[in-house]
């Protein structure tokens, strides 16, 4: 059972944002994802569902900010990977060690891969937000060539991913856990979720292994 955390201060929530965002901006040209695009879309939907379901929206808002640093350290990497990054932010901003240790569960619990039914009301804040980006109709269209490059993938490897990791939350009804957002986006998310699935399938498809195979790289 965890202990209540404090929470963070505007001034303190400002002083991460301002660090991360200088950070994706020096990295844009290799953050093409998940760069300041990505955790501003994320940070502002994540504070919008902290406020509906009721979570610490200061400390949700911090966890949104450092969510994706791991992407800083490592290319195709997980939370854990950006565990030292985002504990160092954490703290040269003046959070403490206590909260940052919250912070940094969150968004461990937050993570796609992993998450379940019962994560913490924050982490389904930063869970949906996170989510609503993947679900957005133009981001198959407009962002994932930038993912592919970003993290030196095949279009494959990309579609088997979000097919393995994305399938059970949607199977199983926690794709979102607001039940406003599940309402609004759960068609997105079905139709995105068909198209990678059709990806995979069309992959197997000589036809489709022919064309590919004489396009310019």
């Amino acid at each position: 059972m965890r202990v209540q955390q404090r929470t963070v201060s505007r001034t303190v929530v400002d002083d991460v944002e301002v660090r991360v965002r200088r950070m994706c901006l020096r990295l844009a040209a290799d953050l093409q994802f998940h760069g300041w695009h990505h955790v501003e879309f994320v940070r502002d939907n994540a504070v919008r569902f902290a406020r509906r379901n009721g979570s610490d929206a200061a400390v949700v808002e911090t966890a949104a900010l450092v969510h994706d640093v791991n992407y800083v350290v490592r290319r195709n990497s997980l939370p854990v990977d950006g565990r030292e990054l985002r504990m160092d932010v954490l703290r040269r901003a003046g959070v403490e060690p206590a909260t940052a240790e919250w912070i940094d569960e969150i968004v461990e619990e937050a993570e796609m891969r992993t998450r379940h039914r019962d994560i913490s009301a924050e982490a389904q804040a930063l869970s949906d937000a996170d989510t609503l980006f993947k679900a957005l109709p133009v981001t198959p269209v407009m962002l994932a060539p930038r993912y592919l490059a970003e993290n030196g993938l095949s279009l494959r490897e990309l579609a088997t991913k979000i097919v393995g990791e994305q399938s059970g939350p949607h199977e199983q009804g926690f794709y979102f856990y607001d039940p406003e957002a599940a309402a609004t986006y759960s068609r997105w998310a079905t139709a995105n979720l068909e198209l990678w699935r059709c990806i995979v399938e069309s992959l197997d498809d000589p036809t489709v292994e022919n064309l590919l195979s004489v396009l310019p790289a």
